[in-house]
């Protein structure tokens, strides 16, 4: 059981007013509030111990080094990485993306080769493999979903062929909140000698993600969903993948020596991280992550799945509601419409009321397309939200219907 009154007290923006009305925030699968902890390491990273990683000789320097690389050590324990060499540093979950498709497409892949996505992908899971299809001409194939947001996975195994390359799908989707079974999606890739990238931006603050056992190649996470900083994110990657793709980027740190004739790249995970790190970051997600462990996720499953259940339940029951994703594993999202009443009126009224909602295609045009609208409201939900605040959501949708 977690104490929720005492929770909150750990992140001060809960007790803000916004337009004099109470914060209830409700937008936490774009991204999530910080506790204290977090902005009081990153504080004390910049006070107490700035000074650049890695080759420094003087105290500051080797003093940062070490925290950056316990952080690394951090990140490995919580997805029960084989080794901190497979954790790789970047910006968030689409830079890791971005990587990978590079990385992995001038290695793996030459025209009429295959990546298969999933219909209800993030843009970052999209894009990525749609600027190395321009430049390479490779193909993108997709698993279609039915009408309760679940892949097909008789649909998927149809997709392979002896140029498929690699299966790229989110664990869980930002829209229809579908928790995929991404441990059989990775063994019938496997199956087909196809290594898998998981996209776990929407999995990872909510559920236990333990990487040897889903035994995939690659999974990515960004920090700021997770209530670390923003511009920190993971890639994992098992060893003998990441050694054998090239550097997605050149520069300092990433290199063992140089000259104008040759570059010697370093070892892993160095050769991705070119540059000064994010050192300050690195930290401070690593606190945010022992956060969440002393809360036990766990608990935090089970307190936003009874959430979800309340929600569904209280907006099921509002006249005109058509809810958007309804699989029987399904995580804390809640996407609507109600009516005629376009999304972003919806969402501008609810503003007016201080409720933080998401409205249009949360950067996922294609399912909206598949799901023949333009846009939803969403409201999402994290361990720190109360049943009290769901009610006062409930209350703000009737008062805005009501004025349609």
């Amino acid at each position: 059981m977690l104490d929720i009154q005492t929770i909150r007290e750990d992140f001060p923006i809960l007790s803000h007013q916004v337009y004099g009305k109470p914060l209830v925030y409700l937008d936490n699968a774009a991204t999530t509030q910080k506790p204290r902890c977090v902005v009081e390491k990153i504080e004390k990273g910049y006070y107490n111990v700035n000074a650049n990683i890695h080759r420094g000789v003087h105290f500051l320097s080797q003093e940062a080094t070490e925290a950056h690389e316990e952080a690394r050590q951090t990140v490995q324990r919580f997805l029960n990485a084989r080794s901190s060499d497979e954790i790789v540093f970047t910006r968030g979950t689409t830079e890791s993306i971005n990587l990978v498709a590079s990385s992995f497409t001038d290695e793996c892949m030459s025209a009429g080769d295959e990546v298969i996505l999933s219909v209800m992908e993030h843009h970052s899971n999209i894009v990525p493999w749609q600027i190395q299809a321009a430049k390479k001409g490779i193909t993108i194939r997709v698993i279609p979903m039915n009408d309760r947001g679940e892949l097909l996975l008789d649909e998927y195994k149809k997709l392979f062929t002896d140029r498929t390359r690699l299966v790229a799908v989110s664990h869980v989707s930002n829209v229809l909140g579908t928790v995929n079974p991404v441990k059989e999606i990775i063994a019938i890739a496997h199956e087909q000698g196809v290594p898998v990238l998981i996209d776990g931006a929407q999995s990872t603050p909510h559920m236990k993600v333990d990487v040897q056992d889903l035994d995939v190649e690659f999974y990515v996470f960004s920090g700021h969903k997770i209530y670390g900083p923003t511009g920190i994110g993971v890639l994992y990657g098992k060893e003998e993948w990441l050694d054998r793709l090239p550097p997605y980027q050149g520069g300092g740190e990433m290199i063992s020596s140089v000259s104008f004739e040759k570059t010697v790249f370093g070892e892993l995970p160095f050769k991705f991280e070119a540059g000064t790190p994010d050192f300050i970051g690195s930290t401070a997600l690593a606190e945010a992550l022992r956060y969440v462990d002393g809360l036990g996720m766990e608990n935090i499953a089970a307190r936003e799945q009874e959430l979800l259940r309340y929600a569904t339940d209280r907006l099921s029951a509002i006249d005109g509601i058509r809810i958007f994703g309804n699989a029987p594993e399904k995580g804390a999202v809640l996407s609507f419409l109600i009516g005629s009443i376009h999304h972003y009126d919806m969402g501008m009224l609810l503003d007016r009321l201080g409720i933080a909602v998401r409205t249009g295609h949360h950067c996922a045009q294609p399912l909206m397309q598949a799901l023949g609208i333009e846009g939803t409201v969403r409201a999402s939900f994290s361990f720190y939200n109360t049943k009290e605040e769901i009610d006062t959501l409930v209350e703000g949708i009737e008062r805005v219907r009501k004025m349609f």
